[in-house]
């Protein structure tokens, strides 16, 4: 059950009462009857009254520490600025029993503004009703003294001022907010309606009040200000948090016992470990060979406090077998520029250095030209109708050769001449469509155009014969074999020919059929030219005729 709050009672208010009581007691009795004790109850109502006068200003000195001790309890008890000047007007006002409290703070200017004006009845004043005397808050910035008038219109030091008399300003109390030897404010009560309501008294208590204030003051405002710092600290760490782990390289840093104290969302995938797993941790630990290996790399940058840019490595992982990597290490400097460990930015090329190989591979298998035009993202199925010239070349006597061999020795074998012939179509810019057993098809004139197409082909022909004459030079007379060409001109539909999961870029049509009858009917060493691919170059190459040649699959003689 709730019970009111009794206010207590002081001390002065029980000697009050027990003068009172005397009183009343020596009036009951008959001074005729009992006339020493009514004149004792006399005499100790003058002693009581005389200790109610002297108890007076201690009780009120006591009322005054113990406010001070509660207010100083009371205004530490948060750190928010605008909560602790509220508290601290609304207990001025109540100690002084001012009419009105205003709390003035020195802005980011250094001017004087008000922060916080209250009433007596606790409630925030208007800016109709903030009118005050600047010149006795001047007076206390000027000299960083308290200013006491208990009638302000009658004093010589402020009675004649406009605001004095304007505003009707009697009792006023302004008291400096000092923190060390630093002015960062003022407090300032007053009353307009009644004189002499302050004292020395509300003065020393306001003085020492105020000390207590500005120190609250000021720790709510620097609280604030570290609020603030802390907030833009964090935003910026999430910042640059959200642009540490968006970095495609790793990036990992140790300090100088090699202990790792950041790594990235990238350098953690790279690693094949989460971050959490990394961080805190030795880097011998994470990777024993890849620490091997770098180690001594990181030795040298901190000797000679340089970085060391593009070293690669190569390691096996269980996980991922064979990986590439590059790395880029640079001191980590503190700002007295002293060494305080090592940035490691880590780059996987095992993907790009896959992809180099596939490239390299296909660009021993594609011509360059084709390889220029392959774009991933408008890549379609079909072909165009274009003129080309189609050499086709194979190895003469490959089949009585390889009853002899093995496997191994064949491909070996297969494999030069069909590079010396490869190479030769690269020579003249063709195009290399496909190895056929022993044999290879090229074109040319696509799919850039090349007004000499013909002739290059020509001239392919006759680099493959030189390039075999070369390879008989060098191999065993048991390895030497010979070679078939031959050459067409004609249209044919050149493009991406399959599905899309298996593709071709690759030339179909007659032409591309003519030639490869052609080089079925040429003899041992013999280059053979259709006759639309010789009216095409008959001013630029010494020929023979031969005879016309019945193809298989056409109708007329070739």
């Amino acid at each position: 059950m709730a019970t009111a709050k009794t206010k207590r009672i002081s001390i002065n208010d029980q000697v009050v009462a027990i003068t009172q009581q005397c009183s009343r007691l020596r009036k009951s009795l008959d001074e005729n009857v009992a006339r020493e004790a009514v004149e004792g109850l006399k005499v100790l109502e003058s002693s009581l009254v005389r200790v109610s006068e002297t108890l007076v200003p201690f009780e009120q000195q006591f009322g005054h520490l113990q406010a001070l001790a509660n207010i100083g309890q009371v205004v530490n008890s948060t750190l928010e600025v605008d909560e602790v000047l509220q508290i601290v007007m609304d207990t001025i006002v109540r100690l002084t029993e001012a009419e009105r409290g205003f709390l003035m703070l020195r802005d980011e200017r250094g001017e004087m503004t008000i922060r916080i004006a209250r009433n007596w009845e606790q409630e925030s004043i208007n800016q109709s009703e903030s009118f005050i005397s600047r010149t006795v808050v001047q007076r206390v910035i000027n000299e960083g003294e308290a200013v006491l008038t208990t009638n302000a219109r009658e004093d010589p030091r402020f009675g004649g001022q406009e605001s004095i008399i304007a505003f009707n300003l009697r009792s006023i109390l302004c008291v400096p907010l000092m923190v060390k030897t630093e002015l960062i404010g003022v407090i300032y009560t007053d009353n307009r309606i009644r004189t002499g309501i302050f004292s020395e008294s509300e003065r020393d208590l306001l003085i020492a009040f105020a000390n207590q204030a500005a120190v609250a003051i000021e720790n709510a405002r620097l609280f604030t200000s570290l609020k603030r710092t802390l907030a833009e600290v964090t935003e910026l760490k999430n910042l640059m948090d959200d642009v540490f782990a968006s970095i495609v390289s790793g990036v990992i840093t140790a300090d100088v016992q090699d202990q790792i104290t950041l790594c990235n969302r990238a350098a953690a995938s790279i690693l094949g470990h989460t971050s959490a797993e990394i961080v805190g941790r030795k880097i011998g630990e994470i990777i024993p060979t890849f620490a091997e290996d770098i180690m001594p790399h990181l030795e040298t940058v901190r000797k000679s406090e340089q970085p060391v840019v593009g070293l690669e490595l190569s390691h096996r992982l269980p996980e991922r077998g064979n990986v590439d990597w590059r790395l880029n290490l640079s001191p980590l400097k503190d700002a007295g520029q002293k060494t305080q460990g090592v940035a490691i930015v880590l780059d996987d090329l095992t993907e790009r250095k896959k992809l180099e190989a596939q490239r390299g591979l296909l660009q021993r298998m594609v011509s360059p030209a084709v390889l220029d035009q392959i774009d991933p993202n408008s890549l379609q199925i079909g072909g165009k109708k274009v003129d080309i010239t189609v050499l086709f070349a194979d190895v003469r006597g490959f089949t009585a050769y390889s009853e002899k061999h093995t496997p191994e020795e064949l491909v070996a074998v297969l494999n030069r001449y069909l590079a010396a012939a490869a190479e030769a179509v690269l020579a003249n810019e063709g195009t290399v469509d496909k190895f056929l057993g022993d044999a290879v098809m090229a074109w040319f004139n696509a799919p850039l155009p090349q007004p000499d197409h013909t002739l290059r082909a020509v001239k392919t022909a006759l680099g493959i014969r030189d390039a075999v004459a070369k390879l008989h030079a060098e191999m065993p007379k048991e390895t030497h074999l010979d070679f078939g060409v031959g050459i067409h001109y004609g249209d044919a539909v050149l493009g991406w020919i399959g599905t899309e999961r298996r593709l071709e870029y690759t030339a179909i049509g007659d032409s591309v059929n003519t030639s490869k009858r052609i080089q079925e009917n040429s003899a041992k060493n013999q280059i053979l030219m259709s006759r639309d691919a010789y009216e095409r170059v008959k001013d630029q190459v010494d020929v023979s005729p031969f005879a016309p040649i019945a193809a298989k699959g056409k109708t007329q003689p070739v």
